[in-house]
């Protein structure tokens, strides 16, 4: 098509810029200007317009596409002909395409499954009804992430979905659609159905996780893989479980038969392959603990001397500890009475003060423990004495003899006061 149609009108659509190129069509950006909406316009080129056979292709392009209201196939809204040129007005999707994404290099296998995955479900429906997609090819998967919170996949480009039958070919035999990722029933034109579009989505993911296609080449090339070479392994590609090689090599097997029922049983048999290798590299290896060569350190217990162990008592006095020092109150080292040992410094270990020797006693700990307990002893022993004198001097008065008949040492006779006291007289013992 050799006209730009940009800056023109094509009935309601003011045409606003090329989005791609095909071999029969042209994709542009338009305005519906009856609903000021965005919408991207496929409008068949005039040199192409009078061949029915492309023409009619065209239309079930737009009837295929209509038929199916599913959240990954872009919606369709229009479809007519104006002056001999017919067009398609769908969604327009504000985003790239997975070729696009592809070119950049292998993708991350779990973006590559999660886009993939919208895909097949698309697939799947499309299916159920019938339907083979036919040219289903990266170029055809659009991916957005304007629309919602995560990346949105649209599924696209319905010009060779088929009902049954077998695959799309002109009337002079030539095949329609992308050798790139055809199945080889649809290269040989045999029957197809959901597995021959299964088989183009098992290439498409090879393709994201290896950022290329399995079979490259000239054109006869590529279709001579897909009929006659088994698909190199993507670990010789790319570093990833080997459990993917067998889901790729089951979901391109070469005849309907050997592969998946449905699009998404592929997909998740992907998933699970990828999520099985992360397990494997998270595991950490099992096996025998090594052998200790000696006893097993113990954290210090309160109340262990330094390099010693509960019960085993303290080492001797001078002994070094950790950090190079005796330990305290070894020779050489006295400790202060009554004075704490210094604090340790930060990131030293703690030294702490060995028990009392066994043939040391209490009162040899401190030099005032003497005073304390002499005092009371002192005080004992003199109120003992005091109290063994009294009693021999008690003991010496009443043994003496009476003098005159009185009591020793007084003049006056028995029963006769001293003079000059107040007494009885003796008339009053009469």
């Amino acid at each position: 098509m050799s006209e730009d149609l940009t800056g023109s009108r094509l009935g309601h659509y003011k045409i606003e810029g090329v989005l791609g190129r095909g071999g029969m069509s042209v994709m542009y950006r338009a305005t519906d200007v009856r609903l000021g909406r965005k919408v991207a316009l496929k409008v068949m080129g005039e040199h192409i317009t009078g061949d029915g056979e492309f023409r009619e292709r065209f239309v079930d392009e737009a009837r295929n596409t209509s038929a199916i209201d599913h959240a990954n196939i872009v919606p369709l809204y229009d479809f007519g002909e104006v002056d001999g040129m017919l067009y398609i007005a769908m969604r327009l999707v504000d985003g790239s395409d997975l070729a696009s994404l592809i070119s950049e290099g292998p993708m991350d296998p779990s973006r590559a499954v999660e886009l993939l995955a919208q895909a097949a479900e698309a697939l799947d429906t499309l299916h159920e009804q019938g339907l083979v997609h036919l040219d289903l090819k990266p170029a055809n998967v659009l991916v957005t992430s304007r629309e919602a919170a995560h990346e949105h996949v649209y599924l696209a480009d319905f010009g060779l979905t088929r009902r049954g039958a077998t695959g799309h070919r002109t009337s002079s035999g030539d095949f329609l659609g992308s050798p790139t990722y055809a199945a080889p029933e649809h290269l040989r034109g045999e029957s197809v159905d959901g597995r021959t579009d299964l088989y183009a989505l098992a290439c498409m993911l090879y393709a994201c996780l290896t950022g290329g296609p399995p079979y490259k080449g000239e054109v006869q090339e590529v279709i001579q893989g897909h009929l006659r070479t088994e698909a190199p392994r993507v670990t010789s590609r790319v570093p990833l479980p080997p459990a993917v090689d067998e889901v790729l090599r089951r979901g391109m097997g070469k005849t309907p038969d050997q592969r998946y029922g449905t699009c998404k049983e592929l997909i998740s048999a992907a998933k699970s392959a990828l999520e099985s290798g992360k397990r494997a590299e998270q595991t950490p290896a099992s096996g025998p603990l090594p052998a200790q060569s000696g006893p097993v350190p113990m954290p210090p217990q309160p109340g262990t001397p330094p390099g010693g162990s509960p019960g085993a008592g303290p080492p001797p006095a001078g002994a070094p500890v950790p950090g190079g020092q005796p330990f305290p109150g070894g020779p050489g080292q006295p400790v202060p009475p009554g004075q704490p040992p210094p604090p340790p410094a930060r990131g030293e270990p703690v030294r702490v003060r060995p028990p009392m020797p066994a043939q040391s006693t209490s009162f040899a700990r401190k030099s005032d423990s003497s005073a304390r307990w002499l005092v009371p002893i002192l005080v004992i022993a003199a109120v003992t004495v005091i109290v063994v004198m009294f009693i021999i001097m008690s003991e010496t008065v009443s043994s003496a003899p009476p003098v005159d008949g009185g009591f020793p040492g007084n003049g006056g006779s028995a029963g006769s006061p001293t003079p000059g006291e107040d007494g009885p007289s003796a008339a009053s013992f009469g």
